[in-house]
């Protein structure tokens, strides 16, 4: 994908977040961070593209943690966060081609990883604010959705950081049924998953020898359970189902 179709997927869901929040209420519930209340999100969510702007636009090169939140009453926080959002993306928009900042995943180059991470970043958490307003999710591009699951699977469970990690090594062939030649085969040890992705171009199956467990089904749904925002009863799960237990129980990030 593009960088501005990065940009615009965050445009888009930075705005749809905002309104559910507002809906919701600061004391609704999150499904999937059953310890937060939409406040926490909010908070969360408008530090950290803050966070993000920062080395957008002032090209920091060594890490750096979020700034505190400023003390707001409930009625401040959906303006805080639209704020910021605006900010965000403004900042993705008019950066330089060759901007140079710390990133913290393999990226074509950092602009392109702030703009790719913030998109999917917002967007899960739109999905969070979606399903704590009661509100219909509003559907995602499937190439946006794989290249989300990629970022997951080849980006942050390759990290020292994953708890995704077996005794008995084990494979897990994740299919996106809706993309021809999305398809990755996560390797489970008691190390970081390796993940291998299909050849571009590949059909489905593929990707190399039988896995001991293969999920399967529409990117958009892949991409959202993987993230622990849906359940698995819509997806195909075939052979050793202690591949996919294992990812439920420990893939949340």
């Amino acid at each position: 994908m593009e960088i501005t179709e990065f940009v615009e997927t965050l445009r888009l869901d930075g705005a749809l977040l905002a309104n559910a929040a507002e809906e919701a209420g600061p004391e609704a519930r999150i499904p999937a961070c059953p310890e937060w209340q939409m406040r926490d999100l909010v908070t969360h969510v408008g530090q950290t593209h803050r966070w993000a702007t920062e080395f957008v636009t002032k090209g920091i090169r060594q890490p750096q943690r979020p700034a505190e939140a400023p003390a707001m009453d409930d009625e401040e926080l959906v303006s805080w966060l639209r704020e910021g959002h605006h900010l965000l993306v403004l900042a993705l928009d008019s950066a330089p081609a060759d901007l140079t900042a710390w990133t913290f995943l393999d990226a074509p180059s950092p602009l392109a990883f702030w703009a790719r991470r913030q998109a999917h970043e917002t967007s899960v958490h739109r999905v969070d604010a979606q399903q704590a307003a009661g509100a219909s999710l509003t559907p995602l591009p499937s190439a946006f959705a794989v290249d989300g699951i990629d970022e997951l699977l080849s980006g942050f469970h390759s990290r020292d950081r994953s708890r995704v990690r077996t005794e008995v090594p084990r494979t897990l062939r994740v299919r996106a049924t809706d993309k021809a030649g999305a398809e990755w085969t996560v390797h489970l040890s008691e190390a970081p998953p390796r993940t291998v992705r299909a050849a571009p171009g590949a059909e489905q199956g593929e990707a190399g020898p039988p896995a001991d467990c293969t999920v399967e089904g529409p990117a958009e749904e892949l991409y959202l359970a993987l993230w622990n925002r849906l359940p698995w009863d819509a997806l195909k799960v075939t052979g050793d189902d202690a591949a996919a237990r294992l990812w439920q129980e420990r893939g949340g990030i």
